[in-house]
């Protein structure tokens, strides 16, 4: 507390019942503590003492002048905070502190004005919580883009740029008082840390889809808890695999002819010769067709594995989003009403 820098008065007020009145003004600039573990929804309560360190009730005794209601009303009509804080009420209680030596006899009177104010927090909201709440919008609807066709982790990359920006830019808005972090400091390290992890998602997800040629089969646990359970419950059921290659009938020794044996009696050996190498290409084709359709069958695979993990964990990441939004939304709702 600083001492008084109001003019001094050299004039007391004498009434005819022999009332005196000294109208000296006091002008004090006092400190108060500050809660801002909800910043911006605040609500802080200060308190006034007034009390005489030497005097006791029977020299001294300290009352109010005027009620409570007006002196609120009085407050409220000058009270000059720049827009930021709202006065919302004031209470005073009086309380008779003993001494030590005398008792109850003789004790001091105290009087204590609490004093209640809210931030405006409209400015606030505006500058941080929206801006915020747009960015992580954006990163969420990113999962909406096509991971094969468009290059995703760019994008992602240039809106955790730009939210450390944002961040830069705002920090000379937060308070740096108080024992507590700031619930809104929390908010800020949530979004970006999703922002993080979303990034990380779609490094493994882009990993999964360009380069699965370069992969072995997938496993059997991760064919049944992926593709099967995974599947199912993101509603992306694995295809069913068709074999759509036809065998050639000569590489397993079978022709079919109206009469069987005539056509290999009218064309004689070197005939029967040919058609055994014929098959033989034939059954070297189809290998070679095989190995590439399970190469493409193995793509296809890790190409749906990666489709699956995207998809469920675009799920986590809302979910997590909403109850993070729903849990610190409550905290400050509850505070910003009290």
């Amino acid at each position: 507390m600083d001492q008084s820098t109001a003019p001094i008065v050299p004039y007391v007020y004498i009434k005819h019942t022999g009332i005196v009145r000294d109208a000296n003004p006091v002008r004090v600039v006092s400190s108060c503590y500050l809660e801002i573990y909800t910043f911006p929804f605040d609500v802080q309560n200060c308190t006034f003492t007034f009390r005489s360190y030497i005097h006791h009730v029977s020299d001294i005794r300290i009352i109010l002048g005027k009620t409570v209601e007006d002196i609120l009303k009085r407050s409220i009509s000058v009270l000059s905070t720049e827009g930021e804080w709202e006065l919302m009420d004031i209470k005073s209680s009086k309380i008779k502190l003993s001494t030590f030596n005398q008792g109850e006899s003789n004790p001091y009177d105290e009087l204590c004005f609490y004093i209640v104010l809210r931030r405006r927090a409209t400015l606030y909201v505006v500058n941080l919580l929206i801006p915020s709440c747009f960015l992580i919008t954006v990163d969420l609807f990113s999962f909406l883009l096509p991971p094969q066709n468009v290059d995703r982790s760019s994008f992602k990359m240039t809106l955790i740029l730009g939210y450390s920006v944002f961040l830069l830019i705002v920090n000379d808005l937060l308070p740096v008082t108080g024992s507590t972090i700031p619930l809104i400091n929390v908010f800020f390290a949530i979004c970006l840390a999703l922002m993080v992890a979303s990034l990380l998602e779609t490094i493994l997800i882009t990993n999964l889809l360009v380069a699965p040629c370069n992969f072995c089969p997938v496993p059997g646990w991760v064919r049944v808890l992926v593709l099967r359970f995974m599947g199912t419950l993101v509603w992306l059921p694995q295809k069913s695999r068709e074999d759509k290659i036809i065998l050639n009938p000569v590489a397993r020794g079978e022709v079919q002819t109206g009469e069987p044996g005539k056509m290999w009696a009218e064309a004689g050996d070197p005939a029967l010769a040919e058609l055994r190498n014929l098959g033989n290409e034939l059954q070297s084709i189809r290998l070679h067709v095989a190995q590439h359709v399970d190469g493409n069958q193995i793509s296809q695979d890790w190409m749906q594995v990666g489709y699956i993990i995207d998809r469920l964990l675009f799920g986590v990441y809302c979910i997590f989003i909403t109850f993070s939004f729903i849990v610190i939304l409550s905290i400050w709702s509850n505070s910003y009403n009290q």
